[in-house]
């Protein structure tokens, strides 16, 4: 079969049979394969499943090329009806053993042709240096590298532990305390969207989109897609006791089907409660809580923007190093 008889077609995958969506679900493992060989695998089921979640209030389009029964390639187009109404993210994989063939190109065309449809003049993707092609072919696209990130990589056999004790010493009449959830407990949930929310602060580079509203519906939303799919979140939060505000947070991703790599999630502490080592309490508790709690866990992965050197300071102190570069790409639509 040729180039020229492989076309996108719109992809449903709610209406789609499961044996399609496991059809993707191979080609995104393989694609993640192709790109991080040294990864634990990723599991075909889990990635076809994830092709069903949608946040509330959001919308996501999704296209795939086939050839026969596979899936050659698969794109998606994610944007929010009611939030950054300018802007749409976008993800595109094609199979390794069939790229350098337009296959991209085609999904990128209609990834693009979607988002004018829908009144989107920005569209944000990433890549990463672990996969080289990627960033040529935003190039050839014309797009901008809007936010270069540095990822890091914590091997924890060598955290240091008189570092983890000093930081997660307070002083007497301390007026914070942790707090560690699976799920959010109903009391703390319109606190806890609130706290997210402090991710707005962080650098954003030249990425041309607003501040994100963050709803209970979404954390909830949340909660079950990642219930749902096997994996596990934990979520770490500091309250001041004396307002019952939450000050800082932080949240680690872990399968025990993937057992030896744990990701990084969002940290943040609110401006106001800056200065006083929350941060660094916050990521030192939460690594003891990934020793005592991810059995087989040997790595913890995270992003961190190149320019938010204060988190990177907290990261370096603690023993990550630089493993791969990540870069934010924004592509204007006029």
């Amino acid at each position: 079969m040729t180039t020229r008889d492989l076309t996108v077609s719109p992809f449903d995958p709610l209406a789609a049979s499961p044996e399609t969506r496991l059809a993707v679900g191979h080609l995104l493992t393989a694609c993640h394969t192709f790109a991080y060989p040294q990864d634990p695998p990723m599991l075909p089921e889990r990635e076809a499943l994830s092709l069903t979640h949608v946040t509330p209030g959001e919308a996501v389009r999704q296209f795939a090329v086939w050839d026969g029964t596979r899936a050659l390639g698969w794109g998606s187009l994610e944007y929010h009806l009611s939030q950054n109404l300018h802007a749409a993210h976008a993800r595109l994989f094609v199979h390794p053993d069939h790229r350098r063939r337009g296959l991209g190109r085609e999904l990128a065309r209609v990834l693009e042709g979607t988002a004018r449809q829908q009144g989107r003049r920005v569209v944000t993707f990433g890549t990463t240096s672990k996969a080289p092609a990627g960033e040529a072919f935003a190039h050839t696209l014309g797009a901008e590298p809007a936010l270069p990130m540095r990822q890091s990589q914590l091997d924890l056999s060598a955290v240091p532990d008189p570092l983890l004790d000093a930081w997660t010493t307070r002083p007497d009449g301390e007026p914070y305390r942790l707090h560690i959830w699976e799920r959010v407990p109903e009391t703390f949930l319109t606190r806890t969207a609130d706290m997210i929310m402090v991710m707005n602060t962080a650098p954003r580079g030249d990425l041309e989109v607003d501040d994100w509203t963050v709803t209970p519906e979404m954390i909830r939303a949340w909660e079950g897609m990642i219930a749902e799919s096997g994996e596990v979140r934990f979520l770490m939060a500091a309250e001041d006791t004396r307002t019952g505000e939450l000050a800082g947070y932080t949240e680690v991703f872990w399968s025990p089907e993937r057992a030896s790599l744990v990701y990084q999630g969002g940290t943040a502490v609110r401006p106001a409660a800056r200065g006083q080592g929350l941060g660094k309490w916050l990521k030192a508790a939460m690594l003891r809580h990934v020793q005592a709690h991810c059995p087989g866990a040997h790595f913890v992965r995270t992003n961190n923007a190149n320019e938010n050197a204060a988190m990177l300071g907290i990261n370096v102190a603690l023993g990550f190093a630089p493993w791969a570069s990540f870069t934010e790409w924004q592509l204007r639509l006029g």
